[in-house]
């Protein structure tokens, strides 16, 4: 199965991305891990990649789907991947379409994590993780014990720029803006699929299950 989930900042995509994997046996692939490591790693394009993401602004489509291209190609997308952040904008999703079609591939399915705006800031504002081992926490949803540690490896919580709550705006405003188009453009296509991401997460991971559960491969001409 080859299936893109998307949703907004918050929606939540990537939680359920790394419970799917296991449920189907496909790797999840998230443009944000990605471009969070080439950051860290200090190359080229983590380089370039750096500046757009601390203002909350979109990677340039080239620099991503070319990330993107070679990571799907890797031998444990053999029996399919679910692509969390990816693609963002129409030009991305046409150059992923090319991109499958080069090796004789189709998407299955698109699913769009619907949230309110406002339960979306609540969820972002309040997001920290853990310095040494990446651990998240959230002040309202999952605080840790003692303000400011993580209880796994007493590392130092810190919040990362992105979610800082003048750039959780620009994130938001920059989705709606770029992003949302891309809903009509799967819609079109018949792909997208629509999911309540309101609720517990096991309740939103139950919608999206019974969801792809329903589908069939599709068919590659």
């Amino acid at each position: 199965m080859r299936i893109v989930l998307v949703g907004p900042p918050g929606a939540g995509k990537g939680t359920q991305a790394r419970v799917l994997q296991g449920t189907f046996g496909i790797p999840q692939i998230s443009t944000g891990d990605l471009l969070r490591e080439a950051v860290k790693a200090g190359t080229p394009l983590g380089k370039q990649a750096q500046g757009f993401m601390d203002k909350g602004e979109l990677v340039p489509d080239q620099l991503v789907t070319d990330l993107v291209a070679e990571r799907i190609q890797k031998p444990d997308c053999t029996p399919g991947f679910l692509l969390d952040g990816f693609p963002r904008t129409i030009a991305q999703a046409d150059a992923l379409s090319k991109e499958l079609v080069r090796h004789n591939q189709r998407l299955d399915a698109v699913v769009s994590i619907v949230v309110p705006r406002g339960d979306l800031f609540a969820r972002l504002g309040g997001r920290w993780v853990c310095r040494s081992c990446q651990a998240m926490y959230h002040e309202l949803f999952s605080p840790p014990k003692k303000t400011g540690m993580c209880d796994t490896c007493q590392g130092e919580l810190y919040q990362r720029n992105d979610d800082k709550a003048e750039t959780v705006n620009a994130r938001l405003e920059v989705y709606e803006r770029s992003t949302a188009p891309l809903l009509s453009y799967y819609r079109q296509g018949s792909l997208l699929h629509d999911i309540n991401g309101t609720g517990k997460p096991e309740e939103v991971l139950d919608r999206i299950t019974k969801t792809i559960k329903s589908l069939k491969p599709a068919a590659v001409s």
